[in-house]
């Protein structure tokens, strides 16, 4: 007979309590203890899997294989960078997004791209009738997906079974819920309880299984972190709705980088791959306008030129706003600091506004030049030629360093037909400037940096 006791669980982080707390003693947060009813099984029931377990024994590290796996290939070029390489055997992916992002499109466009492998589609939102419909709108391609409706996750694992899928998408996690766990689907125990159990599928049978995830108001993905832990990989799938591009974002990988990101643009037959970012991110209409710069940036292994767009007014109120998007707020403070200390600017009694054109957020240093160059266009009210590209970080002391990559940082540059490139005056060696089309004005202080740009 199974046991029932309630136990408090902390929505953020995941820690038990046999009582109720105000403050979580694990992650810090106040008021996120949410009661729950679990049942404990018998010590001799086995758990809930889609398979027979092995009996594992300790082994050297020299008997195991470790042969390089051929990763799956998703026909989708933005999706296979971000994964690095390609979909590993045996991978358990979470992507998480807001609602309606277009997270469910983007897994169902690339089912469709797939007809070589038999996939199963398990939907615990929408019925068979809507994925349907939403397969007609995205391709004419016939294709042998399966689909169920289904939430009981004793359920999923007999039609696995049946089927014997070489690709699963559970769609989604927050939906699934197991018998063994007297608890509404959605709640922390039941999440972690059916996560940990795919994951041993996928681990056991080698076969790779998508998962789709929500994402509370706080932005994270709901489970709480502990799911994140679980799985293998997570994919944060961003963009604003107002927008027509989406960003789909590694956040952990075991298999590759997290540093890669995968653009997409989102049509009325579905998402289509930009392969060229850089010239959907610029404006082409900014001549003449002051407070735009133009960046150089990098993400993952790829470069984009970005619009770094900045407003300079007079505080109307006794305290300056400063305020910041896709930018961190406390690095545009410390470079309104080396403005005022080291350059002379008086900024301190005016209103400063920082944008990113195309609602990315980029952590690249390289854009410090940017940045600052978008900001003293605006203040003087001076524009910056338009055919002027820029990247350097800078330093508490006014002084530009040098960035990484500087080739790639330039070639993009100079492929969309800019005439002038500003970059720190160490990153000029070694680079052969002769089989260059762009003209290279190398800095050393932001006081040069000020004198090419403005005269």
């Amino acid at each position: 007979m199974a046991k029932e006791k309630t136990v408090y669980i902390c929505s953020n982080c995941g820690q038990e309590s046999p009582k109720w707390v105000g403050k979580c003693p694990s992650c810090g947060e106040w008021n996120t203890y949410v009661e729950e009813i679990v049942r404990k099984e018998p010590t001799n029931r086995r758990p809930v899997s889609g398979i027979e377990t092995q009996k594992a024994k300790p082994l050297t590290l020299g008997e195991i294989e470790a042969d390089d796996e051929p990763r799956i290939n998703m026909h989708d070029d933005e999706l296979n960078r971000v994964l690095g390489g390609g979909l590993v055997p045996g991978s358990l992916v979470l992507i998480g997004g807001e609602p309606g992002i277009g997270k469910s499109t983007l897994v169902m466009q690339t089912v469709l791209r797939m007809p070589e492998r038999r996939i199963l589609y398990i939907s615990g939102e929408e019925s068979a009738r809507q994925l349907k419909l939403r397969a007609d709108r995205l391709s004419d391609i016939s294709s042998d997906c399966l689909i169920v409706c289904e939430t009981s996750l004793e359920q999923i694992y007999v039609h696995i079974k049946n089927t014997s899928p070489d690709l699963v998408i559970i769609d989604s996690i927050q939906t699934i819920s197991t018998e063994n766990i007297e608890s509404s689907p959605g709640s922390i125990a039941q999440v972690r309880e059916c996560s940990a159990s795919i994951l041993r599928f996928a681990k056991e049978t080698h076969t790779p299984v998508f998962l789709i995830g929500h994402i509370n108001k706080e932005g994270s993905i709901a489970g709480p972190k502990v799911l994140e832990h679980i799985v293998d990989t997570v994919l944060q799938f961003e963009g604003d709705q107002h927008y027509m591009y989406r960003i789909l974002r590694s956040i952990k990988n075991r298999f590759g980088s997290t540093a890669e990101l995968g653009i997409y643009e989102m049509r009325q037959d579905g998402l289509r791959q930009v392969s060229n970012p850089s010239e959907l991110l610029l404006s082409q209409d900014h001549e003449g306008m002051s407070g735009v710069a133009i960046a150089s940036a990098i993400e993952g292994v790829r470069p984009f030129l970005i619009e770094t767009q900045a407003l300079v007014s007079s505080a109307v109120y006794g305290n300056p706003q400063r305020s910041a998007t896709g930018f961190d707020i406390r690095r545009m403070n410390m470079l309104l600091a080396v403005l005022e200390k080291r350059v002379g600017f008086k900024l301190a009694q005016k209103d400063v506004f920082l944008n990113i054109a195309g609602g990315l957020k980029v952590n690249d240093p390289a854009i410090d030049l940017p940045v600052i160059s978008a900001i003293l266009s605006s203040n003087m009210d001076a524009a910056i030629e338009p055919e002027v590209c820029m990247a350097g970080e800078i330093g508490l002391s006014g002084e530009i360093r040098p960035v990484n990559r500087i080739e790639q940082r330039i070639g993009e540059a100079e492929k969309l037909g800019f005439k002038r490139f500003l970059l720190p005056k160490y990153n000029l060696q070694g680079i052969d400037t002769q089989k260059l089309k762009i003209e290279l004005v190398p800095v050393r202080k932001v006081e040069e940096a000020f004198r090419a740009l403005f005269g």
